[in-house]
């Protein structure tokens, strides 16, 4: 129907009807005469309004949780773990959502492929750190590295730049990050970064050095590379999504394990004694951050789920450096991971990987102790 202000005849603005229809115009959405990114920007931020507001108010509702409704004596063991956990464990869940929307976020600019065309052809040196950086905000798990491997190296990436990848991905992570960077403050957040990226930038630099191209699968070089899917150029309201997608994937799979995780840090935090954690992982224990580092190759968790553990060991007199070489050694280097690049690579290099990395941890966890 014509407008009453249209002279007759005159076509009807697309804009104006869109405006009335709540329809999308071009690259702006209409809806309810409010533009579409503002209609986000408010969304955005209520939703870190209402946020803010569950978060600074756990404190006081585990100690009245503990105190009041289940009757526990304050200070005691047992209340000091109900207490841990009830505070616990949704402060980890709340960071971890907010962390991981805005990971979903960076990770819609940074696709497998952009990342491969980027570190093809660098010199080994610059690929390195540059392997070591993307490694952070490039979506990565112990399943894609096969592919992500096979990738790198068909594709003409020296072997030493996707070591350095393959290590930064996983043991830098950023949920590992922020988690820090919220529980323990900038200063131990900014220690496991420049540590991890050293680690990797290193392990991958060393492994270039040894020429070991002639220990990956023959069937690996006879590969060719596929064609790059063209990188999506994504509007606003597709990243937002891609960012609760993110949210519900990657949380929905991790939670058990950060609940587990806040158990048993809650069980150290109540009954393991100070003196204890302080005599088997202080600083005097020279032989603690091999001995964790052995420990933890073995083992398999994510970082959402180490995290609390880690939170626990420190307040009962772990050192930092032992505890954080615990951690990177968990999540870095995993049984798992080994089984799954055994389809690529030979055992003498998986070998040398494995033992390069760990022998990084070990120097920088015992350093960490030595210097503070």
């Amino acid at each position: 129907m014509r407008s009453p202000l249209q002279p007759h005849g005159a076509a009807s603005d697309p804009a104006v009807e869109a405006l009335k229809r709540g329809l999308a115009v071009g690259p702006i959405t209409v809806a309810a005469g409010i533009p579409g990114w503002r209609k986000y920007l408010l969304r955005g931020f209520a939703g870190l309004g209402f946020w803010w507001l569950i978060y600074r108010s756990l404190a006081p509702f585990a100690a009245w949780f503990t105190d009041s409704l289940c009757g526990l004596a304050k200070g005691s063991r047992l209340g000091a773990a109900v207490e841990f956990f009830v505070y616990e464990s949704p402060k980890v869940l709340l960071l971890l959502t907010l962390i991981v929307f805005g990971v979903g976020l960076v990770r819609s600019f940074f696709t497998p492929e952009r990342t491969r065309r980027i570190l093809s052809g660098r010199r080994e040196s610059t690929g390195n750190v540059l392997a070591a950086l993307l490694g952070i905000v490039t979506p990565f798990c112990s399943c894609s590295a096969v592919p992500l491997f096979i990738g790198f190296v068909t594709t003409g990436v020296p072997l030493g730049v996707t070591f350095s990848f393959l290590v930064s991905a996983p043991m830098v992570n950023e949920v590992a990050l922020v988690l820090l960077l919220g529980l323990f403050g900038w200063k131990v957040a900014g220690l496991y970064l420049i540590t991890g990226l050293v680690i990797a930038i290193l392990s991958g630099w060393v492994i270039g050095r040894l020429r070991m191209e002639k220990h990956v699968e023959d069937w690996v070089y006879a590969t060719k590379p596929g064609e790059a899917a063209a990188a999506e150029r994504l509007d606003w309201p597709a990243r937002i999504r891609a960012g609760w997608d993110a949210v519900k994937d990657i949380v929905g799979r991790v939670w058990i394990y950060v609940l587990i995780g806040i158990a048993v840090g809650a069980a150290i935090h109540g009954y393991v004694p100070e003196n204890f954690m302080a005599s088997i992982m202080g600083k005097r224990a020279w032989w603690s951050v091999p001995l964790v580092v052995l420990l933890g190759v073995p083992m398999y968790s994510n970082a959402a789920g180490i995290i609390p553990i880690v939170q626990a060991l420190l307040g009962k007199g772990a050192a930092l450096g032992t505890v954080l070489a615990f951690m990177m050694s968990v999540i870095a280097l995993s049984l798992p991971e080994a089984i799954i690049l055994r389809k690529v690579l030979k055992p003498r290099l998986i070998a040398t990987f494995f033992g390069v990395v760990a022998l990084g941890i070990v120097l920088v966890g015992s350093l960490f102790n030595w210097i503070m």
